[in-house]
């Protein structure tokens, strides 16, 4: 036999023990079934996860399309874009008799809410926060009817400013997690539900937590795949690229093998 095909066949052989992955491409099937004949274990052929890529030959992270999640929107509804609701003056003097006509119109604006006049309700709430800005309760109460009405941007401005208020409102966090809930951010959304339950747990944000926890954890292990996909792509880019003449030598390995293996056969007969 040619000693410089046995020299390749060396190397082809070497380069199996550092890579057994090589002994299941299906050109070498030849190869791996003697292999077995022989009695040789052989490590089963490394499960991949099938990923998604772009046609087209760039660098960048895009490349890699993440797969679609199946997530629970049944709840999610279009975001609204009304303009801005009228909001108080933050900076304004409030007098204890604005601080009373704002509690007399807070709860006209309760009754009016369990009456279902929502938008009633809601005028009556604004009046209120327009007397007190400085409340967080009016906020929040008038964030839950924003809820109500299917308008999460504009609870999420009443929420935000509660909490600016009060940070340490379960209402404020409570609704502005809803808030987010309505518009399918669920890790915000669980975030927010989290720090409400702690402050004042109650049925509902239990209730929601059910919801928006499954979600939020789905979209959370979602990232660390694609993730560890981000990360084999970038190891892949960092190898060297296989020059013509290496693919040429891998060939005449391959051929020399074929060679080696038929006559070795040859000889045995």
């Amino acid at each position: 036999m040619d000693i410089g095909k046995v020299g390749e066949l060396k190397e082809f052989i070497e380069a199996c023990k550092s890579n057994p992955s090589l002994l299941h491409t299906p050109s070498l099937s030849f190869f791996k079934s003697y292999l077995l004949s022989l009695g040789a274990r052989i490590p089963p052929q490394p499960k991949t996860e099938p990923v998604v890529v772009n046609t087209t030959n760039n660098d960048n992270d895009d490349d890699i399309i993440e797969s679609d999640l199946e997530l629970d929107n049944s709840d999610v509804v279009e975001p609204d874009n009304d303009p801005p609701q009228k909001m108080g003056n933050p900076s304004a003097q409030v007098t204890d008799d604005n601080r009373d006509d704002a509690q007399v119109a807070k709860s006209k604006a309760l009754l009016a809410l369990s009456q279902g006049m929502l938008d009633q309700a809601l005028d009556l709430l604004t009046e209120a926060i327009l007397l007190n800005p400085h409340s967080a309760i009016l906020y929040a109460t008038r964030a839950s009817i924003f809820i109500k009405l299917k308008k999460p941007n504009a609870a999420i401005r009443d929420a935000d400013t509660a909490l600016k208020i009060n940070p340490d409102s379960a209402k404020g966090y409570k609704i502005r997690g809803l808030s987010r809930a309505m518009l399918g951010l669920w890790k915000e959304a669980l975030t927010d539900l989290h720090v409400a339950s702690k402050i004042d747990y109650d049925e509902e944000i239990g209730m929601a937590l059910k919801k928006v926890e499954p979600n939020a954890h789905k979209i959370e292990e979602h990232r660390r795949k694609y993730e560890r996909l981000r990360k084999q792509k970038e190891q892949k880019r960092a190898q060297p690229k296989k020059q013509p003449q290496d693919e040429a030598q891998d060939k005449d390995a391959l051929s020399a093998l074929k060679d080696g293996v038929s006559q070795f056969l040859s000889k045995k007969r």
